[in-house]
């Protein structure tokens, strides 16, 4: 039988050794290792991925971005880990956001008082835009 590589030897030779867990088990004949076909489940669309590790990276916390995006917090620490992500320390500034539809973007944009100051960034968030600002910490 010659259906899938071997993830140790990359050999094509495997015999089906059993079903664990619901899926077909495989045993290669050149180097003996067991395997199984690849998981079937539910693959998390690239554009959440990436929005996550930019919201990450924007200082926004996991749980903030769950609740954001609609993806389990633990999936986004996954994420950074897998990709290497690393978000700058920041000690003098936090992020605030808000949530805006394309007619409430555009008034805030006409207003000159809100583009005063830098630390702004705006973001698409599926039929909404998100906007970052960044505020520093209140001295005591």
């Amino acid at each position: 039988m010659s259906q899938l590589r071997c993830p140790k030897c990359e050999s094509m030779e495997a015999t089906k050794s059993g079903v664990v867990g619901g899926r077909q088990r495989f045993k290669c004949k050149n180097c003996g290792y067991h395997y199984s076909v690849a998981k079937t489940g539910k693959e998390t669309s690239p554009y959440y991925v990436i929005k996550a590790l930019q919201l990450y990276v924007e200082g926004v916390s996991y749980r903030e971005i769950e609740r954001l995006l609609g993806v389990s917090h633990v999936s986004v620490m996954n994420w950074v880990k897998k990709y290497g992500v690393k978000a700058p320390r920041q000690t003098d500034y936090h992020p605030t956001y808000k949530i805006l539809n394309q007619k409430e973007l555009a008034e805030f944009f006409q207003k000159p008082e809100n583009l005063k100051e830098a630390g702004l960034i705006v973001t698409e968030l599926g039929d909404k835009y998100m906007m970052i600002r960044w505020e520093r910490f209140k001295q005591a």
